[in-house]
């Protein structure tokens, strides 16, 4: 059985489309057929995060229109043959594409493809009923902020509404540091007020900005990462594997961090 999942939040700028390619490459580095499909239509950033961006000739709009096959809108990535993605179109509206024409292209996928991944735009608006119209199950990514929470929290009741039932939490860039300091929301936090299942915790790795900016997904990278192991570990979860979560420990005491504990004991 195909699975379509859509990749959601609510709240931007918590690291959806990261989470999708590296997510999307993953799957496909364990032999799966992975489609991926970018719904963010006028904001495209799925391309670039794949390194795409220039080999794009058609996109869903021109699917929709007859201008031309699906087969001829998918871009197959250059490293992992098996992975694919559907790009939007920059030059056109979210209120080109409509929930059924969302829910028809995906279902053309499922003939072909393991895995179809939906990136989802940030909202709840139009863009997001389109990617969440085909979905069957959901990943709801938030950072450990209360705002980021309460969006996911919107966003999860939303999802139940339309019918989505099976729904999993990525916690991204968590600060082992800052939970420790309590300056910052624990996993456990988020997972009180989200009351979901927790499928993966994704520490802050600046070498993610790093990938990102070169179209190279972490988990290709040959520099082990725990950013990169724990989109591996996500992608394994999915397949049924039992994987134990990644222990994720400050780091530890230096000079700096010991001066900045005595001055904030002093103020305290």
């Amino acid at each position: 059985m195909s699975r379509i999942i859509v990749t959601t939040s609510g709240k931007g700028g918590v690291g959806k489309t990261t989470v999708t390619a590296n997510l999307g490459m993953a799957l496909a580095r364990l032999g799966k057929q992975v489609a991926l499909v970018d719904a963010d239509f006028g904001l495209r950033n799925l391309d670039l995060l794949l390194g795409l961006e220039n080999r794009i000739v058609y996109t869903a709009i021109e699917v929709f229109a007859g201008e031309c096959r699906l087969e001829q809108a998918l871009v197959k990535d250059k490293r992992i043959p098996n992975l694919a993605l559907l790009p939007a179109a920059q030059n056109r509206t979210k209120e080109a594409v409509s929930p059924e024409q969302m829910t028809e292209l995906v279902g053309a996928l499922i003939k072909t493809y393991d895995y179809v991944v939906i990136d989802s735009p940030a909202g709840i608006e139009l863009g997001f009923k389109n990617a969440i119209a085909p979905a069957k199950e959901a990943l709801i990514v938030t950072t450990p902020e209360i705002s980021a929470v309460r969006d996911a929290d919107r966003v999860v009741g939303l999802l139940e509404a339309q019918g989505i039932k099976r729904i999993n939490l990525i916690v991204n860039r968590l600060r082992p540091a800052m939970v420790q300091l309590n300056d910052m929301m624990s996993v456990q936090d988020v997972q009180e007020i989200l009351a979901i299942p927790l499928i993966g915790v994704i520490p802050e790795d600046e070498r993610v900005i790093v990938s990102t900016n070169r179209g190279e997904p972490l988990v290709l990278s040959e520099t082990p990462s725990l950013a990169g192991k724990a989109f591996d570990n996500i992608a394994r979860r999915l397949e049924g594997q039992t994987v134990e979560f990644l222990v994720l420990n400050p780091p530890p005491d230096n000079i700096f961090s010991r001066i900045r504990k005595l001055l904030l004991t002093k103020i305290i």
